[in-house]
């Protein structure tokens, strides 16, 4: 089973804009204050959402925050809160209805957990839900071609509900079009496009290529290795499109640049040196092209500009507390490199790759 756990770091490396306020008192006297963080995948079998109650001081009694935020007991509520994801779906006129599909929450705790960072470690108590509804079915998008759908989070506390929506980031259309990439050896400005289609509900977007190979020195065991650039995050606004496809543009060198910084001054396979021999498969490339949706944008956005370690955060979409509830999804997809591509890969001898 896959499994997705929610990083607060993650929300903090994507961008976003635009906000919204909820109002939550925040210094009520002897009032619990919820936080909300997750993100649904509809291409994970399970999602983790983190429901956990805030702490706060006064003038008169301040506390330190990074300590307490290491107590189980200061961050989580006791048992289990009543929790549920209900599923909606666009229909006519623009307007969503209940689907009738309900996913009730459950709990479990995170063993392991890295202790560096803030909250307490190494184990979280997490609410999770398997995206199966009680009759069996998918949760996220019910598997139906071409319908949008949305999920809006509720969960009871006391006399008091806590509420977010989203649109369900993802759809049968989302695919990577690039089956195939050239770079060059030389030394120019010219760039390739990596073409992908629109996800509904995406409102940014993130690529990321990697390139594996593999060596082995003095005829010792292979090693996988890898090279990587990233795109960086894109709103829909950055982006380039062509006929209803987005695309993004890459150096046509920066393979070549890559693997010389990595390779160095190795001394690879020749016939004096057989020291290090390097390959690659058929499809060498792993193509990665991240999806976000419009909360988490603006949550990123709006509250890194204001600054992250403010009391009181600018932008959340949870009414009746404070954080984010949205959706991303991650689409990944092998490629091939081209025949000029591999020429120049094996025609330059002092990196040592062999064609198998």
């Amino acid at each position: 089973m896959k499994k997705l756990l929610l990083s607060l770091s993650l929300l903090a490396a994507l961008m976003g804009f635009n906000a919204c306020s909820t109002d939550v008192e925040l210094y009520a006297d002897y009032k619990d204050i919820p936080i909300v963080y997750g993100l649904l995948d509809a291409s994970q079998d399970t999602n983790y959402i983190r429901i956990n109650r805030a702490f706060s001081g006064s003038n008169d009694h301040p506390i330190d925050a990074h300590q307490i935020a290491l107590i189980a007991d200061s961050c989580n509520y006791p048992g289990k809160l009543p929790a549920c994801l209900i599923e909606y779906k666009l229909g006519y006129g623009g307007n969503y209805y209940p689907t009738g599909d309900t996913a009730l929450l459950d709990t479990l705790t995170v063993h392991d957990k890295d202790t560096l960072g803030f909250f307490y470690a190494p184990d979280q108590k997490v609410y999770f839900t398997d995206g199966k509804t009680i009759d069996g079915k998918s949760l996220y998008g019910n598997n139906t071609v071409g319908v949008k759908y949305k999920y809006k989070l509720m969960v009871l506390k006391g006399n008091d509900t806590i509420s977010a929506e989203t649109g369900l980031v993802g759809g049968d259309n989302f695919k990577i079009l690039t089956s195939s990439f050239t770079f060059s050896p030389e030394q120019s400005d010219k760039t390739k496009k990596i073409l992908f289609t629109p996800a509904d509900y995406a409102v940014f977007y993130d690529v990321k290529v990697v390139f594996h190979y593999h060596e082995s020195h003095k005829g010792g065991p292979w090693e996988d290795k890898e090279v990587s650039f990233s795109i960086g995050p894109k709103s829909i606004e950055q982006l380039s499109m062509d006929d209803q496809v987005y695309y993004v543009l890459y150096p046509e060198n920066i393979l070549f640049n890559l693997l010389t910084e990595a390779i160095g001054d190795d001394i690879v396979h020749n016939s004096q040196h057989p020291d290090v021999v390097r390959y690659f498969d058929e499809k060498p490339i792993e193509v990665f092209v991240a999806a976000g949706g419009d909360e988490l944008y603006n949550y990123i956005q709006v509250n890194q500009q204001s600054g992250f370690s403010q009391t009181i955060p600018d932008y959340t979409n949870v009414f009746g507390g404070f954080g984010v509830f949205s959706s991303r999804i991650n689409l990944e997809k092998e490629a091939k490199i081209s025949s000029s591509t591999a020429i120049g890969l094996y025609g330059k001898e002092a990196w040592g790759f062999k064609q198998q």
